[in-house]
């Protein structure tokens, strides 16, 4: 029935889809299992894409050709752009996607590709041949062989649901857990963990009284993820916002003897910055409120995702208690929130490539690692897609740093740091966030996806003419000069102190509150109406930001020296004396590449570096 792939994918959720087209895209055969097919590119949770370094890392993606931003733009029903108030390091773009248009897109694309072939039945086991992946084995006992597999079974590896004091297997709601993996590689020397995670009630939005709520439009210009250009929704829905209160959080408590949270019988640690609603309102007990987000899940539809609200709470308990939220009084449940337990593998046993180290040519991505998130899962299905296809090849491999990508330390932070709870991605991981910015990730990375064969020429042509633009349009304001008489009214209308004599219009930009945009309409000037508003964002953040990037760049030089330093493989560290044992146990268990990923690992101290820099140098010397 089937041929020899070259690789297959288990699983079709965000990071399964994107590994899948990243590996056919780039020419190799593709088989994509999946329990489901109807569910491809599910929005299993929240039905919105990108946030706080969610976002960034989404136009990463596509800068180097992925297609999760491509998916988000053309199913979007809100945009908006986060933490505008602050610093370009921190804005962050969100959109509120069409659910059901979301999944039914990613299908769409994957089914273009005539590279990928689907298979809906569950992968049960791996077949392995000295120590090398040569394939996978179904349910039904059917055995497909391929050159390379990549895992990316989100949350349905022994995956158990719980509502109240009732729980049962299951890997997403209405869905089958998957059994037989996890118990394979444990056999085969892996470690394992358990995680949990959970998603609140849905309702219908017909029930709710929406002038009870704040309104949270989108935003009057609507942006995007993708640099491709796609037409934009002409219009928008909108998002609300709501309160518990004392009454919410009393019924809520009510039901604490039922839960599974406080009873025991969750034994997975759970998201930290993404707490369940009992979790909330016992460690933050002193809050008299809570903010609930309450989101439209598509176009047509009435189904409505009450964000903030996840629980795992008995289905009543959480009835009574949406009933007190203002605009709920009448709300009806299409149903329960729960919480889902399922194995892990702490991401520490794998290469940079997202490779595993005991087993060769078997790729682990998305919450396999112990990261949550749609963008974090689509992220690294990108780059194992990428690396089990040039693996295969012989090709290089495709490796982010840390100061190219959020990526990049993504990655970085999983197989050096590794994760006891579920992994979220903050601008604050990211040591040189000023530098990632979300309106540069094509200026950082379309290249590398063109020299890959995943970006295409005319992405390369487009990011090549906004270098120009903002080499040219940089060049112009280092020399056009503004008089006085011509300028001051501009500046007192800004607030801006006025000049006294000719400056440039590089120094006045270089004021905060003064916007090159701004300044360049009030001029009218034609010489400058050529130029795109991308290059002039990117002049404006270039100029004011000046120092602090440079400063950056700096930094970054100083550290390539520790990542270009390799440690031999084979290297033993019981010979390196005076290491202290915590940090030689971290160092014999996580075998780092470079003495830069060896100064990140948790436990390994600077002066354990230095005597490991040391070592390796008097060994060169011998």
């Amino acid at each position: 029935m089937f041929k020899k792939y070259d690789i297959i994918v288990v699983g079709g959720g965000h990071a399964g889809c994107e590994a899948a087209a990243a590996a056919a895209a780039l020419g190799s055969s593709v088989l994509l299992a999946t329990m489901n097919m109807q569910t491809i590119g599910q929005m299993s949770c929240n039905p919105a894409i990108g946030g706080v370094a969610k976002g960034q890392i989404v136009r990463e993606i596509d800068a180097l050709g992925g297609l999760t931003g491509v998916v988000t733009d053309k199913t979007m029903v809100q945009f908006r752009m986060l933490n505008l108030s602050k610093g370009p390091a921190m804005w962050s773009p969100r959109a509120q996607s069409d659910r059901f248009r979301f999944s039914e897109e990613w299908r769409l694309l994957l089914e273009k590709n005539k590279n990928i072939d689907f298979w809906q039945e569950m992968i049960s086991g791996l077949l392995i041949k000295n120590n090398k992946i040569i394939g996978v084995e179904t349910s039904l006992g059917i055995k497909i062989h391929s050159k390379a597999v990549v895992l990316t079974n989100g949350t349905f590896l022994n995956g158990k649901i719980h509502i109240g004091e009732k729980n049962f297997g299951g890997g997403r709601s209405g869905e089958s857990a998957a059994k037989g993996i996890t118990e394979q590689l444990i056999s085969l020397g892996f470690n394992s963990g358990r995680m949990k995670t959970g998603t609140p009630p849905r309702v219908d939005g017909r029930s709710l009284n929406y002038l009870k709520m704040e309104e949270q439009t989108g935003d009057k210009k609507i942006g995007s993820f993708s640099f491709k250009n796609i037409e934009k929704p002409n219009k928008q829905k909108s998002c609300y916002i709501t309160y518990t209160n004392k009454k919410t959080h009393e019924i809520l408590s009510s039901g604490f003897e039922k839960s599974p949270m406080f009873t025991g019988r969750i034994k997975g640690v759970g998201p930290r910055y993404c707490p369940s609603i009992e979790d909330k309102i016992t460690r933050f007990r002193e809050k008299e409120r809570h903010q609930i987000f309450v989101e439209p899940e598509g176009w047509e539809t009435v189904e409505v995702y009450v964000n903030g609200f996840s629980t795992s709470l008995p289905e009543e308990t959480q009835f009574s208690a949406l009933k007190t939220l203002p605009g709920f009084e009448k709300v009806k449940m299409f149903r329960p929130g729960y919480a889902i337990e399922y194995d892990y593998f702490p991401p520490t046993q794998l290469k940079k490539t997202l490779e595993t180290k005991i087993i060769e040519n078997l790729f682990f991505a998305g919450q396999i690692n112990g990261t949550t998130g749609y963008e974090e899962a689509a992220s690294q299905g990108l780059v194992s897609g990428i690396n089990a296809h040039n693996k295969n090849r012989n090709l290089k491999p495709f490796v982010l740093s840390r100061a190219e990508a959020y990526i990049g330390v993504l990655i970085d932070d999983l197989i050096n740091k590794g994760t006891d709870e579920p992994y979220r991605m903050f601008t604050s991981r990211a040591e040189h966030r000023i530098l990632l910015r979300q309106d540069n990730a094509d200026l950082r990375l379309t290249k590398k996806g063109y020299e890959i064969g995943l970006a295409d020429v005319k992405r390369l042509k487009t990011v090549q003419n906004k270098e120009k633009q903002i080499n040219k349009l940089l060049s112009l304001i280092k020399k056009e000069k503004l008089i006085p008489k011509k300028i001051n009214g501009f500046l007192k209308k800004n607030k801006s102190a006025e000049i006294k004599e000719s400056t440039t219009v590089f120094k006045l930009i270089s004021r905060p509150h003064i916007g090159l945009y701004d300044l360049l309409s009030y001029l009218n000037k034609k010489d400058f109406s050529v130029f795109s508003l991308d290059a002039i964002e990117q002049v404006d953040i270039q100029t004011k930001y000046k120092s602090y990037i440079e400063k950056e760049r700096e930094m970054v030089k100083k550290m390539k020296t520790l990542e270009d330093k390799k440690i031999d493989p084979k290297i033993d560290y019981n010979d390196v004396f005076s290491l202290s044992n915590e940090g030689k146990g971290k160092l014999i268990k996580i075998k780092p590449a470079t003495i830069g990923d060896a100064s990140r690992i948790s436990g390994v101290s600077s002066s354990d570096v230095s005597i490991l820099m040391l070592y390796i140098s008097n060994k060169r010397k011998k």
